[in-house]
C-alpha cells in the first residue's frame, strides 16, 4: 500500500437537488470538479483557478465556504495512492461548460454512486446525508 496522497480541491456546485460531477477524456469515472494547488496558491486562488479552466467559471471568492474533507483511493491508480479533497460552495456567474480536461459533465443524485470514484462517491453520500441531493 502507498503512502502517497494527492491533494485537490473540488466545488461543490448544486442545481435542483444535483451536484456538478465531471470526467476527464481518458477516465470513466466521475469526480467533483477542481484539481490541485500550484505552488504558493491559497485553496481559495487554486478552485477558483481549476474552477475557470475545467467549467469556465468565474467564482465569487467572497462567497467561498468550506464544506468538508474527504479521502479515497484515486481513480487508476494501482498502488494504493489516495486522494484527498477539501470541496467548498461558491456562488460564480455563468453555467457550467466542460473544458480544458474535462470531456463531460453530468448532475448526479446519489442514485449515481456507480458511476463515482471512490473519493467522489464519499462526498456524494455525505450531501446525500445533508439532504442537498436526491
Amino acid at each position: 500500500m502507498s503512502d502517497k496522497i494527492i491533494d485537490k480541491l473540488g466545488l461543490i456546485a448544486l442545481s435542483e437537488n444535483k451536484v456538478a460531477m465531471v470526467r476527464s477524456y481518458n477516465k470513466s469515472l466521475f469526480y467533483i470538479p477542481g484539481g490541485k494547488r500550484e505552488q504558493g496558491e491559497s485553496d481559495e486562488q487554486a478552485l477558483y483557478r481549476e474552477t475557470e479552466e475545467e467549467l469556465t467559471l468565474q467564482l465569487d471568492i467572497s462567497t467561498i465556504r468550506f464544506y468538508g474533507e474527504f479521502l479515497g483511493l484515486a481513480d487508476g491508480k494501482k498502488d494504493g495512492t489516495q486522494v484527498r479533497i477539501r470541496c467548498y460552495f461558491a456562488d460564480y456567474q455563468g453555467k457550467p461548460q466542460p473544458a480544458a480536461e474535462i470531456a463531460e459533465l453530468a448532475w448526479f443524485t446519489s442514485e449515481d454512486l456507480p458511476r463515482c470514484s471512490t473519493t467522489a462517491a464519499a462526498v456524494l453520500t455525505q450531501l446525500k446525508q445533508d439532504g442537498l441531493v436526491k
